[in-house]
Protein backbone atom coordinates (compact mmCIF):
# COMPACT_ATOMS: atom_id res chain seq x y z
CA UNK A 1 0.00 0.00 0.00
CA UNK A 2 0.92 3.62 -0.80
CA UNK A 3 2.99 5.18 2.64
CA UNK A 4 1.40 8.19 3.98
CA UNK A 5 3.84 10.79 5.22
CA UNK A 6 3.23 13.74 6.57
CA UNK A 7 4.87 16.57 6.47
CA UNK A 8 4.22 18.66 9.94
CA UNK A 9 5.33 22.32 8.46
CA UNK A 10 2.55 23.66 9.07
CA UNK A 11 3.10 22.54 13.00
CA UNK A 12 6.00 24.32 13.38
CA UNK A 13 4.58 27.61 11.59
CA UNK A 14 1.86 27.82 14.24
CA UNK A 15 4.45 27.23 17.68
CA UNK A 16 6.69 29.96 15.71
CA UNK A 17 4.20 32.49 15.58
CA UNK A 18 3.66 32.37 19.18
CA UNK A 19 7.25 31.36 20.29
CA UNK A 20 7.73 28.87 23.35
CA UNK A 21 7.39 25.18 21.83
CA UNK A 22 3.25 25.28 21.72
CA UNK A 23 2.61 22.86 19.58
CA UNK A 24 5.56 20.60 20.31
CA UNK A 25 6.88 19.63 16.82
CA UNK A 26 8.83 16.39 17.81
CA UNK A 27 5.61 15.32 19.87
CA UNK A 28 3.57 16.13 17.16
CA UNK A 29 5.71 14.09 14.86
CA UNK A 30 5.61 10.81 16.93
CA UNK A 31 1.89 11.37 17.51
CA UNK A 32 1.55 11.13 13.89
CA UNK A 33 3.66 8.04 13.84
CA UNK A 34 1.45 6.43 16.51
CA UNK A 35 -1.26 7.14 14.91
CA UNK A 36 -0.21 5.45 11.83
CA UNK A 37 1.39 7.48 9.65
CA UNK A 38 4.48 5.83 8.04
CA UNK A 39 6.40 8.61 7.90
CA UNK A 40 7.30 12.27 8.71
CA UNK A 41 8.62 15.20 6.25
CA UNK A 42 9.90 18.49 6.84
CA UNK A 43 11.10 21.44 4.64
CA UNK A 44 13.52 23.03 6.39
CA UNK A 45 14.21 26.97 4.64
CA UNK A 46 17.11 29.21 4.82
CA UNK A 47 14.64 31.73 7.14
CA UNK A 48 13.40 29.22 9.10
CA UNK A 49 10.44 30.35 9.02
CA UNK A 50 8.46 27.43 9.86
CA UNK A 51 10.83 23.98 10.73
CA UNK A 52 14.35 25.06 11.96
CA UNK A 53 17.49 23.29 11.91
CA UNK A 54 17.27 22.27 15.87
CA UNK A 55 14.18 21.14 14.74
CA UNK A 56 15.50 18.69 12.07
CA UNK A 57 18.36 17.13 13.93
CA UNK A 58 15.81 17.03 17.26
CA UNK A 59 13.47 14.54 15.49
CA UNK A 60 15.73 12.46 13.81
CA UNK A 61 16.86 10.01 16.83
CA UNK A 62 13.68 9.91 18.01
CA UNK A 63 11.51 8.72 14.28
CA UNK A 64 10.82 5.43 13.86
CA UNK A 65 9.42 5.62 10.49
CA UNK A 66 11.17 6.90 7.53
CA UNK A 67 12.43 10.59 8.15
CA UNK A 68 12.45 12.77 4.39
CA UNK A 69 14.13 15.77 4.38
CA UNK A 70 13.11 18.21 1.20
CA UNK A 71 15.02 21.35 0.04
CA UNK A 72 16.84 23.13 -2.61
CA UNK A 73 20.15 21.53 -2.64
CA UNK A 74 21.89 24.46 -1.50
CA UNK A 75 25.42 23.94 0.62
CA UNK A 76 23.89 23.96 3.46
CA UNK A 77 21.25 22.36 3.01
CA UNK A 78 23.25 20.03 1.41
CA UNK A 79 25.60 20.03 4.50
CA UNK A 80 22.62 19.01 7.19
CA UNK A 81 21.15 16.49 5.31
CA UNK A 82 24.28 14.79 5.50
CA UNK A 83 24.78 15.12 9.60
CA UNK A 84 21.29 14.09 9.64
CA UNK A 85 20.97 11.35 7.12
CA UNK A 86 17.29 10.75 6.88
CA UNK A 87 15.77 7.78 5.14
CA UNK A 88 15.46 10.10 2.23
CA UNK A 89 16.00 13.31 0.97
CA UNK A 90 13.74 15.07 -1.56
CA UNK A 91 14.99 17.60 -3.92
CA UNK A 92 13.07 21.26 -4.77
CA UNK A 93 13.61 24.11 -6.86
CA UNK A 94 12.32 26.35 -4.84
CA UNK A 95 14.18 29.77 -4.26
CA UNK A 96 15.14 31.24 -0.56
CA UNK A 97 11.76 33.02 -0.53
CA UNK A 98 9.33 30.90 -2.22
CA UNK A 99 6.19 30.94 -0.10
CA UNK A 100 5.91 27.15 -1.08
CA UNK A 101 6.99 24.67 -4.10
CA UNK A 102 5.16 25.15 -7.83
CA UNK A 103 7.07 23.90 -10.08
CA UNK A 104 9.25 20.64 -10.50
CA UNK A 105 13.07 20.48 -11.95
CA UNK A 106 14.22 21.12 -15.42
CA UNK A 107 16.12 17.71 -15.14
CA UNK A 108 17.26 17.92 -18.56
CA UNK A 109 18.81 21.55 -18.07
CA UNK A 110 20.19 20.93 -14.60
CA UNK A 111 21.22 17.34 -15.24
CA UNK A 112 25.14 17.69 -14.25
CA UNK A 113 23.98 19.72 -11.06
CA UNK A 114 21.39 17.37 -10.28
CA UNK A 115 23.87 13.95 -10.84
CA UNK A 116 26.69 15.60 -8.62
CA UNK A 117 24.17 16.46 -5.67
CA UNK A 118 22.85 13.06 -5.89
CA UNK A 119 25.89 11.24 -6.15
CA UNK A 120 26.49 13.27 -2.78
CA UNK A 121 23.88 11.79 -1.23
CA UNK A 122 24.33 8.49 -2.55
CA UNK A 123 27.57 8.10 -1.21
CA UNK A 124 26.22 8.51 2.02
CA UNK A 125 23.51 6.06 1.68
CA UNK A 126 20.74 8.35 1.75
CA UNK A 127 17.91 7.68 -1.14
CA UNK A 128 17.33 10.81 -3.01
CA UNK A 129 14.00 11.96 -4.87
CA UNK A 130 13.67 14.82 -7.45
CA UNK A 131 10.81 16.88 -7.61
CA UNK A 132 9.49 16.64 -11.09
CA UNK A 133 6.13 17.91 -13.03
CA UNK A 134 4.45 15.24 -14.35
CA UNK A 135 6.07 14.99 -17.72
CA UNK A 136 7.69 11.86 -19.55
CA UNK A 137 10.89 13.67 -20.11
CA UNK A 138 11.63 14.82 -17.05
CA UNK A 139 11.16 11.46 -15.20
CA UNK A 140 13.82 10.30 -17.64
CA UNK A 141 16.24 12.33 -16.67
CA UNK A 142 15.85 12.40 -13.46
CA UNK A 143 16.61 8.60 -13.82
CA UNK A 144 19.99 9.80 -15.94
CA UNK A 145 20.90 11.90 -13.41
CA UNK A 146 20.95 8.99 -11.02
CA UNK A 147 17.89 9.35 -8.66
CA UNK A 148 15.91 6.84 -7.00
CA UNK A 149 12.83 8.18 -7.12
CA UNK A 150 10.60 11.17 -8.43
CA UNK A 151 8.00 13.17 -6.53
CA UNK A 152 5.55 14.31 -8.93
CA UNK A 153 4.36 17.92 -8.41
CA UNK A 154 0.52 17.70 -7.84
CA UNK A 155 -0.93 20.99 -7.58
CA UNK A 156 -2.07 20.94 -11.07
CA UNK A 157 -4.27 18.03 -10.50
CA UNK A 158 -5.53 19.22 -7.41
CA UNK A 159 -6.52 22.74 -9.04
CA UNK A 160 -8.34 20.87 -11.78
CA UNK A 161 -10.09 18.00 -9.92
CA UNK A 162 -13.03 19.34 -9.83
CA UNK A 163 -13.60 20.40 -13.66
CA UNK A 164 -12.46 17.12 -14.99
CA UNK A 165 -10.28 14.84 -12.96
CA UNK A 166 -9.64 12.22 -15.77
CA UNK A 167 -8.46 15.01 -17.72
CA UNK A 168 -5.80 16.01 -15.15
CA UNK A 169 -4.29 12.83 -13.40
CA UNK A 170 -3.68 11.51 -17.22
CA UNK A 171 -0.06 13.20 -17.49
CA UNK A 172 0.56 11.60 -13.94
CA UNK A 173 -0.13 8.47 -15.05
CA UNK A 174 1.96 8.48 -17.88
CA UNK A 175 4.75 10.24 -15.64
CA UNK A 176 4.11 6.77 -13.17
CA UNK A 177 4.79 4.27 -16.02
CA UNK A 178 7.93 6.25 -17.28
CA UNK A 179 8.88 5.86 -13.80
CA UNK A 180 8.66 1.96 -13.63
CA UNK A 181 9.64 1.98 -16.75
CA UNK A 182 13.21 3.53 -16.11
CA UNK A 183 13.51 2.00 -12.45
CA UNK A 184 12.39 4.59 -10.54
CA UNK A 185 10.33 4.60 -7.62
CA UNK A 186 7.41 7.37 -7.40
CA UNK A 187 6.33 9.36 -4.85
CA UNK A 188 3.86 12.37 -5.04
CA UNK A 189 2.72 16.01 -2.76
CA UNK A 190 1.36 19.06 -2.95
CA UNK A 191 -2.16 20.07 -2.59
CA UNK A 192 -3.24 16.50 -2.40
CA UNK A 193 -6.13 16.48 0.03
CA UNK A 194 -9.52 14.41 1.10
CA UNK A 195 -11.54 15.50 -1.87
CA UNK A 196 -8.39 14.53 -4.87
CA UNK A 197 -6.85 11.79 -3.20
CA UNK A 198 -8.18 8.19 -2.95
CA UNK A 199 -8.90 8.84 -6.96
CA UNK A 200 -5.24 9.82 -7.36
CA UNK A 201 -4.54 6.54 -5.82
CA UNK A 202 -6.64 4.43 -7.76
CA UNK A 203 -5.42 5.68 -11.42
CA UNK A 204 -1.87 6.11 -10.68
CA UNK A 205 0.47 3.22 -10.57
CA UNK A 206 3.03 2.19 -8.85
CA UNK A 207 2.85 5.09 -6.21
CA UNK A 208 5.18 4.15 -3.26
CA UNK A 209 5.35 7.40 -0.85
CA UNK A 210 2.55 10.57 -0.73
CA UNK A 211 4.07 13.53 1.06
CA UNK A 212 0.61 15.73 2.73
CA UNK A 213 0.84 18.32 5.39
CA UNK A 214 -1.38 22.15 4.94
CA UNK A 215 -4.06 20.08 3.86
CA UNK A 216 -3.77 17.40 6.48
CA UNK A 217 -3.48 19.55 9.27
CA UNK A 218 -6.31 22.32 7.99
CA UNK A 219 -8.40 18.62 8.33
CA UNK A 220 -7.20 17.40 11.72
CA UNK A 221 -8.84 21.11 13.19
CA UNK A 222 -12.11 19.65 12.65
CA UNK A 223 -11.97 15.84 12.70
CA UNK A 224 -8.66 15.49 15.17
CA UNK A 225 -5.55 14.14 14.59
CA UNK A 226 -5.91 10.57 14.49
CA UNK A 227 -9.29 10.01 12.60
CA UNK A 228 -7.66 12.35 10.06
CA UNK A 229 -4.69 10.09 9.57
CA UNK A 230 -7.28 7.16 9.58
CA UNK A 231 -9.23 9.13 6.39
CA UNK A 232 -5.89 9.69 4.49
CA UNK A 233 -4.49 6.19 4.94
CA UNK A 234 -8.33 5.13 4.01
CA UNK A 235 -7.69 6.65 0.81
CA UNK A 236 -4.50 5.30 -0.12
CA UNK A 237 -6.23 1.74 0.30
CA UNK A 238 -8.33 1.98 -2.70
CA UNK A 239 -8.53 -0.84 -5.17
CA UNK A 240 -6.15 -0.64 -8.36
Amino acid sequence: MTKLSVNINKVATLRNARGGNNPDVCKFALDCEAMGGEGITVHPRPDERHIRRSDVFALRPLLRTEFNIEGYPSHEFIELVLQVKPAQVTLVPDAPDQITSNHGWDTLTHQEFLAEVIGTFKEAGIRTSVFVDPVEEMVEYAAKAGADRVELYTEPYAAGYAADREKVVAPYVVAAKAAKRVGLGLNAGHDLSLENLAYFAEQVPHLDEVSIGHALICDALYLGLAETIRRYKECLAVKR
